[in-house]
């Protein structure tokens, strides 16, 4: 999975199902594991990481 896609993919989640974005995708990542999809399993891992830094970013328009 090239990074756009898994960037493109976290932005999904996170637009679906905002906080709760993680949860659903560490589900999604382990019925892949369960499935035996090693690179499935591999591919939701970056994308878990890349909503968690969504995630953790400062909306832009925030006051210091």
């Amino acid at each position: 999975m090239i990074e756009r896609d898994i960037w493109r993919s976290a932005k999904r989640f996170v637009d679906l199902y905002g906080d709760n974005a993680t949860i659903h995708a560490v589900m999604r990542h382990g019925k892949l594991l369960e499935q035996g999809d090693i690179d499935g399993t591999a591919a939701w891992r970056q994308i878990i990481t890349a909503i968690e830094e969504l995630q953790n970013m400062e909306p832009s328009g925030a006051v210091h």
